[in-house]
């Protein structure tokens, strides 16, 4: 062997070294934007409903009641601590399915209500009278849907399934260098006639929390229903749907602690929803299927739980969040803070770093024992850049060199200390390849 080949193999041994010793006995996970551990006591209160009370709610019988029973407690609980009254409850498999279920049944109940309409004045009137349209035609203002051009893909895509299936029109809402959406724009459009205005409560990719409230009124003001994805703000900060005043509202329970395949729709009985699955027309006729009486109890007391002490939980969390940031933008210089600075989720901190591939430094990270997200969890297998901050005006390669790091729990002074130096030295092993 040559001494140069010695040297590199010498050094190679050395690096690998290196990141062994820097990977902790304890892994830092901090995806909880993506999911998070279901706690012992959401377990313990759903396990029953699975191995003892685990009759058909729908049945007549004695086990069916007690199912029943707990169904109607689990959703009046989940209600109660959303700002909700139980029967706008509509438990679901998740944030996915609900905001399929808001924008695509709301869409097509619409469409339902002009094909009974041009029924209804074919028979009444004469034929000369008939051929006038009795409603929008599929091009008219009122087909359109409109979305923040930073919401999730559950919505942006149900939308665009409308644009291909039924020829709505897809108007995308511009944001601002932070997230917010422009509300001028929004005010504009909505004034044109809409179906439906889509608003996330707050970003998933960069935690800016958008002007919500702001937003349904600016729609109300001209007729145009709203429907809000709260995935990312429930159980986090304070939701009031009957506050906000919004027309529907979609929840995804693995956020705050329930297993994954949980969520609801909350909806109010003024806007008219078809449903997107058919059968036995259980939750209100807009969800069939045999309700997962477990998945809802599991739902319930997670959100409870999450919603125990926010107030003060929310501030701890922010603590953590602030001090995450600083000690980051010390140790790697050029790291910019993606989001409003102020305005986020309070466990939610997000990044661009200089001249890196952000799937690289997640690699690199994760070998360090630091477990991080470049993007939506919701988008398997891609490499893309992250829309969101494409939407906000960076560039591909910027915002391809994006993280996220995400809490539920107050993080240690030392754990972020330890984020510090991993992503310090992180950068410092890739700049060297």
């Amino acid at each position: 062997m040559t001494g140069q080949n010695a040297t590199s193999q010498d050094t190679q041994t050395q690096e690998s070294q290196a990141v062994q010793s820097d990977r902790p006995e304890r892994e830092l996970y901090l995806d909880a934007a993506a999911s998070d551990a279901v706690p012992a006591s959401v377990i313990d209160a759903m396990t029953p409903f699975l191995t003892e009370g685990y009759g058909n709610p729908s049945s007549v019988h004695a086990s069916g009641k007690t199912a029943a029973r707990a169904l109607d407690a689990a959703r009046a609980s989940f209600a109660t601590d959303l700002g909700a009254h139980a029967g706008d409850v509509i438990f679901t498999s998740g944030g996915t399915e609900a905001d399929n279920l808001a924008v695509k049944g709301i869409a097509l109940a619409q469409i339902r209500r002009e094909r009974e309409a041009r029924a209804a004045a074919a028979s009444a009137s004469t034929p000369a009278r008939a051929s006038t349209p009795a409603s929008a035609s599929p091009h008219s203002p009122a087909h359109r849907i409109l979305i923040s051009a930073v919401e999730h893909p559950a919505v942006a895509q149900s939308a665009q399934w409308l644009h291909d299936f039924f020829d709505f029109e897809v108007v995308r809402i511009p944001v601002d260098a932070q997230a917010h959406i422009d509300l001028d724009a929004l005010s504009r459009e909505a004034r044109r006639g809409a179906t439906l205005a889509c608003i996330m409560m707050a970003n998933n990719e960069v935690g800016t929390i958008e002007p919500v409230s702001r937003a349904v009124r600016i729609c109300h003001d001209a007729a145009v229903p709203v429907h809000v994805d709260a995935v990312q703000a429930a159980g986090t900060i304070p939701v009031d749907f009957r506050g906000l005043d919004a027309d529907t509202l979609a929840v995804s329970g693995h956020k705050f602690g329930a297993p994954k395949g949980l969520g609801a729709l909350l909806t109010r009985s003024r806007v008219a929803i078809e449903p997107i699955v058919s059968g036995g027309g259980q939750e209100r006729g807009l969800r069939s299927g045999t309700p997962n009486v477990a998945g809802a109890i599991a739902l319930a007391v997670a959100l409870h739980e999450a919603c125990a002490g926010m107030e003060e939980r929310d501030a701890h969390l922010a603590a953590s969040r602030d001090a995450l940031i600083k000690a980051i933008c010390e140790a790697v210089p050029g790291a910019t803070l993606t989001g409003d600075p102020v305005n986020r989720l309070p466990g939610h901190a997000s990044f661009t770093f200089p001249n890196v591939n952000g799937e690289a430094l997640l690699v690199d990270l994760d070998a360090r024992g630091i477990e991080v997200s470049s993007g939506s969890a919701c988008a398997i297998g891609r490499h893309e850049a992250p829309g969101t901050l494409l939407a906000m005006g960076l560039s591909e390669t910027e915002a391809k060199s994006a993280l996220r790091f995400s809490f539920r729990e107050p993080l240690h002074h030392t754990d972020i200390r330890r984020i510090a130096q991993a992503l310090r030295a992180s950068m410092t092993a890739l700049h060297a390849m």
